[in-house]
């Protein structure tokens, strides 16, 4: 009797793989893959298991450039793949990416890697960015297929060269789950409330939101409320500190929500979902899914950001780096009439369900998958 493929899906932490891989680990079980997902464990891991997938740790230094732990994290891959007979990986996340696929190289498993945003080590020349590009060079010649979220990070590997001999196609993002994030209208009380989802890192344009929320609320008082929710003090060169956040929630400009499984509690409270990354993004999440809610959304004119807005029509696009064009965006919303932003919120939704329906991204990945079993 055969066995069922086996299916590995990867990442840096489980906390992603659970909650924006959440269904493409369950359509692999019932297309009848056998799963196993590796990860640093974390209190989402035995989530995963619960899914019904088997979950192995591994030790991931996210943000750090210590080329020992990254050999340590090459090597934990290597003995992973020699140990489970793994036919195709799915790697998310760049150090996945990186190690996992000359692991799986080595051990004869394919890869698929999702290049979901090449951040700040793709905007300067440091020597640790010349040395994660080269990386890139290396590893992604060894991968079956290579799924990119934006038109502009494709063009950039191939006019690079760093991969000319890898299938590539792009994916709406990761997608959204269209039945839990549903249409849900503000409340219209006489106050104008605007969100900020992500990890608080000063690249997400996280000072540009704090001075524009300083600004506002000198203008509009209590008429206006700025939020901002995700995980603060992360390892990252550019994380917000508890301290700068506290201080801005003591100066009454901002309200800190912490974190959240339950995002979109949150964001049907709220009438527009704001995101002035200067960080260049795959398509961020928190963007589809304020919009699948019908929310207005502004955002940068930046790689990633600018996919989830049609300026003018769903939202708008502002200048990175700039407090003051982000500041301008926003009173544009603050001085619609409730009906307004509505309208503008529902077309939000229309332009979701046409172009980043999260079951476009499943069946790219099962497609994926069926062309690599077919060429082992």
């Amino acid at each position: 009797m055969s066995r069922s493929p086996t299916i590995a899906i990867t990442s840096n932490t489980s906390w992603y793989l659970y909650n924006f891989r959440k269904n493409t680990i369950l359509a692999l079980i019932k297309q009848g893959y056998s799963v196993i997902a590796i990860a640093p464990e974390d209190e989402y891991s035995s989530r995963l298991f619960e899914l019904g997938c088997e979950f192995i740790h591994i030790n991931i230094d996210q943000g750090g450039t210590n080329p020992v732990r990254d050999i340590q994290t090459f090597i934990c891959f290597y003995r992973i793949y020699k140990l489970k007979d793994i036919d195709v990986a799915l790697n998310f996340t760049p150090k996945n990416n990186i190690y996992s696929t000359l692991a799986a190289y080595f051990n004869g498993t394919k890869s698929v890697n999702n290049i979901a945003g090449l951040g700040i080590l793709f905007i300067n020349e440091s020597i640790t960015s010349k040395i994660v590009r080269f990386l890139y060079k290396i590893s992604q010649s060894k991968a079956s297929k290579l799924f990119f979220q934006n038109e502009d990070d494709r063009e950039l590997f191939l006019d690079k060269k760093i991969t000319t001999t890898v299938e590539t196609d792009r994916l709406p993002g990761s997608g959204v789950d269209l039945t839990r994030f549903v249409l849900s209208p503000a409340i219209d009380d006489g106050t104008v409330r605007f969100l900020l989802i992500a990890r608080m890192l000063y690249d997400k344009g996280i000072g540009q939101y704090v001075e524009a929320a300083r600004s506002l609320k000198k203008k509009y008082g209590a008429n206006v409320e700025l939020c901002l929710l995700g995980f603060l003090d992360v390892s990252n060169p550019s994380a917000v500190s508890k301290q700068d956040m506290q201080s801005w929630v003591d100066e009454g400009i901002v309200n800190y929500l912490g974190t959240s499984d339950c995002v979109e509690q949150e964001i049907a409270k709220v009438d527009c979902m704001v995101l002035p990354s200067y960080y260049r993004e795959g398509v961020p999440k928190s963007l589809l899914e304020a919009g699948a809610m019908g929310k207005p959304i502004v955002t940068t004119d930046n790689v990633g950001c600018r996919e989830t807005v049609d300026d003018g029509v769903n939202g708008f696009l502002c200048e990175p780096r700039s407090s003051k064009s982000l500041t301008e965006k926003l009173e544009l919303i603050i001085n619609m009439t409730h009906q307004e932003r509505l309208e503008m919120g529902e077309k939000s939704r229309m332009k979701i369900e046409n172009e980043f329906d999260e079951r476009i991204v499943i069946n790219k990945y099962l497609d994926a998958i069926k062309e690599c079993l077919s060429k082992k």
